[in-house]
């Protein structure tokens, strides 16, 4: 499997996917370590990104992941979110 990063919004779809989606497997990429090394924190910023861009999927995993995280990781996924959305 190959990995990705979304460098742009434009980039963000791939296959008819909608962007929420993109974001929502990339989150599962980094939960499952599907093609990369597990990454709670990544895994937890792309699910939050995916559900603020309208995913309830997204949303249900995310909710999910952060009962396995502490909270130094979650304030981290937070602010790379945060980062990540002020920028695009």
């Amino acid at each position: 499997m190959a990995r990705f990063e979304i460098n742009s919004t434009e980039t963000a779809t791939m296959g008819g996917e909608t962007r929420a989606d993109t974001y929502c497997d990339m989150g599962l990429m980094y939960a499952t370590g599907r093609g990369c090394p597990v990454d709670l924190v990544s895994a937890h910023k792309w699910l939050n990104i995916a559900a603020i861009k309208g995913s309830d999927r997204a949303a249900e995993l995310r909710a999910d992941l952060a009962h396995t995280m502490t909270k130094m990781q979650l304030a981290e996924a937070l602010r790379a979110a945060r980062e990540w959305m002020t920028m695009h």
